[in-house]
């Protein structure tokens, strides 16, 4: 009988120490599920966090209450101090109308199109060259280089002979009229002028050699050949420039150039004549982008009569382009990463959540959202990096990855 009392005096012991464990298994669960729901942060120092209410350990103020972060990946709810302090602002925003203003820098070039080559016109050794500098100016009619050759000795020795025989009688007298027409008819072809042609009239002997004379009026760009040098039929002998018109080059961003088009007028400065300012046109829009900087060549004439402006010198072009619709919102308020961009939209009081989107062409301090959005949100306008950084700081992860998973 004292045997079965002491038996269900411990059952009756062991049930109540499990009843309990049970309530304090139930007391502590609700504790942590309190202490998981709700902590405290400094606003300045945000890695202060506390199971409990106090004073920051580093400034000393009072520790904001936050609620657990229950939102999705991508989103992030802020209390009214947070978004205070954050300098946090929010509106909607629609198309509107803007004027894009862009400088670019280029540097002056010569105008290719008015590059005239002087050729050999005929096969032969050059013997003299009278210009051997790139930069000199040649005038029209200055002698450029003298040239030996056998064809030319021909044909003027042809013209020569015809002449002295004009005065003989009957058919030799006509034959000779048509050697020296067709003899006439070949100097020409080989580049000699009428005043040349014409001094063979009266010399003794026929040299074979002959000088050549710049039909055009430039500056020295390029010498082709040298004294000594055999030039064949067209090879080139010197390039001129006319440095009355020049180019300005410059590169343009992708997004900025699909606005741009041939004869587009801008104003251009000049860094060695800040006071200078010229009205230029785009004559030239590269249908090709560069590949590695993803930039894009355009080309404007620039006037030059006075021949004060020289290659190499740098200019800025301003371009304006005016009546572009579209959305924009400050540059500020888009979160620029290595691969894409997003922004921050209040998805209702308190919570944010960070939308991709394609951007385009920056003025005046805007940007050009590209991409389609919601026109009943308000998008985050200012304190976009400070949600960017409270975000970081309690997923421990960016933003991007949250979009992505």
């Amino acid at each position: 009988m004292k045997t079965i009392k002491k038996i269900s005096l411990v059952s009756i012991l062991f049930m109540v120490m499990i009843a309990c464990n049970t309530k304090e298994k139930e007391d502590h669960s609700k504790h942590n599920k309190s202490a998981a729901t709700t902590f405290y942060t400094c606003s300045m120092d945000p890695q202060v966090k506390e199971d409990k209410p106090g004073k920051c350990p580093i400034c000393h103020m009072e520790l904001t209450p936050i609620k657990q972060d229950d939102t999705e990946a991508n989103e992030i709810s802020l209390s009214k101090q947070q978004i205070q302090l954050g300098n946090i602002t929010t509106q909607t925003i629609s198309e509107t109308q803007s004027s894009l203003e862009q400088n670019y820098t280029g540097v002056l070039t010569i105008n290719q199109e008015k590059i005239k080559t002087i050729s050999a016109r005929a096969m032969g050794r050059i013997e003299k060259l009278y210009f051997k500098t790139v930069g000199d100016y040649v005038a029209k009619n200055q002698a450029v280089y003298q040239l030996y050759s056998e064809d030319i000795a021909i044909a003027k020795q042809d013209y020569f002979t015809a002449h002295k025989q004009l005065a003989m009688p009957g058919d030799f007298g006509k034959n000779a009229r048509n050697m020296l027409n067709a003899a006439k008819q070949k100097l020409l072809f080989f580049g000699l002028s009428n005043a040349q042609i014409e001094s063979l009239k009266t010399l003794k002997d026929v040299s074979p050699y002959t000088i050549f004379h710049s039909t055009v009026s430039g500056t020295i760009s390029e010498i082709s050949t040298t004294e000594g040098s055999y030039a064949m039929e067209g090879s080139s002998i010197i390039k001129l420039a006319d440095l009355n018109s020049l180019w300005l080059e410059t590169q343009v961003n992708v997004n900025y150039a699909k606005n741009l088009k041939i004869g587009q007028k801008a104003k251009i400065t000049f860094t060695d004549f800040p006071d200078k300012t010229i009205n230029a046109q785009v004559s030239f829009i590269n249908p090709e982008i560069n590949p590695d900087t993803r930039l894009l060549l355009i080309r404007l004439e620039i006037p030059n009569p006075n021949l004060q402006l020289k290659p190499g010198m740098q200019a800025m072009a301003k371009l304006t382009q005016s009546n572009l619709k579209g959305l924009y919102i400050p540059v500020d308020a888009v979160i620029r990463e290595e691969n894409a961009s997003y922004i921050w939209v209040e998805k209702r009081p308190g919570v944010f959540e960070n939308v991709m989107v394609e951007t385009g062409i920056e003025t005046n301090g805007m940007i050009e959202i590209k991409s389609e959005i919601d026109s009943t949100k308000k998008v985050v306008i200012t304190g976009a990096y400070a949600i960017n950084s409270e975000y970081k700081f309690r997923k421990g992860s960016d933003p991007m990855e949250g979009m992505k998973m």
